[in-house]
């Protein structure tokens, strides 16, 4: 299975720091899956305007067609997902991601801010119709160190949990057709 790790945000590296230890927890629950981090920061993105996409969103577009599964990324900045964040998913078919795992992990400055992944993220997934696991991760800066490193053992341990459950969700999903038989 290709899984796509997306680190959904331009700037700072707390959330590919999250991506990357949760990159290793999966490989250490299954050393087949083909795991890809897809950075933001290293694309030229593109709003959606109607204009032809640039090679980066094609890529990005294709990356996310080809991909089997997914764990997102996501800073919470003013209380919401990253602009790029929400905008790249407006570039992706409706049925990109149907039926495909999805975990979320994000970061963010006030322990409130994990409403954010229950009001914003996990209703465009739903939208998305991808098998959403129960069990995202929320992060907070004082669990990182000053080389954004977890510092914390229970975001290690949900970390890990989280992995789990994935890699679960990921095994359910291999038999699970893609194709839909309603037109929607």
């Amino acid at each position: 299975m290709k899984i796509l790790l997306v680190d959904g945000t331009m700037f700072g590296r707390k959330t590919g720091a999250i991506l990357e230890q949760v990159e290793q927890y999966i490989k250490e629950l299954n050393a087949n899956f083909d795991l890809e981090i897809m950075h933001f920061s290293q694309y030229k993105h593109q709003i959606v305007d109607g204009s032809p996409l640039n090679d980066d969103m094609k890529e990005m577009i294709q990356k996310f067609e080809e991909a089997d599964a997914y764990i997102i990324a996501t800073p919470i900045f003013q209380a919401s997902i990253p602009g790029v964040l929400k905008n790249a998913f407006d570039f992706l078919h409706p049925k990109t991601m149907r039926y495909k795992p999805v975990s979320i992990v994000a970061n963010g400055g006030t322990y409130q801010h994990h409403l954010v992944v229950e009001n914003q993220l996990k209703p465009i997934l739903d939208y998305f119709r991808a098998l959403v696991t129960p069990n995202y991760v929320y992060t907070h800066t004082s669990h990182f160190d000053a080389d954004n490193h977890i510092i914390d053992e229970d975001v290690h341990n949900r970390l890990r949990e989280l992995a789990r459950v994935f890699v679960q969700y990921c095994e359910m999903s291999k038999t699970l057709p893609k194709e839909t038989i309603d037109q929607h």
